[in-house]
């Protein structure tokens, strides 16, 4: 974003904060949706995320220390809230993030803003098998396409670990495409 300082400057500032925070939803809101989303998988869960997400931000904007973009910042900050998310589910369930996970794949199948195809249900077949933290690295570069850099700002992950992650996913996912069975509403 160009003259990202002036733009943070007017968030900071009561008169321009309204203003600027409505055009950071411009600008965001639809990004953040489609990461946030990969992550919670439902349309539903999504929208409450992203909510939360936006509230976080607007009030951690005073604390906002500009030590990384504020994109990479708003994209940790919706990648904790994912996070909190499916370890309250986890907690009111009683299981793990990994059937949390299975749990919100097979509802996909019903999801009326689901708008994939049977690779991307395939694709995300494959998803729901690997462990979490694997497919969050997948999903933010993947479908985020966002840098290493930012990755492992947003992750604390050291950068190393997310490239060797990412392509051992991409050759896991390269072997199973063909391999898993396609999830259809009579399977589930």
């Amino acid at each position: 974003m160009t003259g990202e300082s002036e733009f943070i400057r007017d968030l900071l500032d009561n008169k321009e904060k309204d203003k600027a925070f409505k055009k950071l939803l411009d600008l965001y809101q639809e990004r953040l949706y489609w990461h946030i989303r990969k992550l919670v998988v439902t349309h539903e869960n999504a929208d409450d995320v992203l909510q939360n997400t936006f509230l976080r931000i607007y009030k951690s904007l005073p604390n906002f220390q500009q030590k990384s973009s504020l994109h990479t910042w708003m994209y940790r900050i919706a990648y904790n809230e994912s996070l909190r998310f499916l370890e309250e589910n986890k907690k009111k369930d009683h299981s793990s993030l990994d059937d949390v996970g299975n749990k919100y794949l097979n509802n996909l199948v019903d999801d009326a803003f689901f708008e994939g195809d049977e690779i991307q249900l395939k694709l995300q077949r494959i998803l729901s098998k690997l462990p979490e933290k694997e497919r969050q690295i997948f999903q933010m570069k993947y479908y985020d396409d966002l840098k290493f850099r930012e990755m492992e700002e947003i992750s604390g992950i050291k950068e190393g670990t997310l490239k060797s992650s990412y392509y051992n996913t991409v050759k896991y996912i390269e072997k199973n495409m063909l391999a898993v069975e396609l999830i259809t509403k009579d399977k589930v």
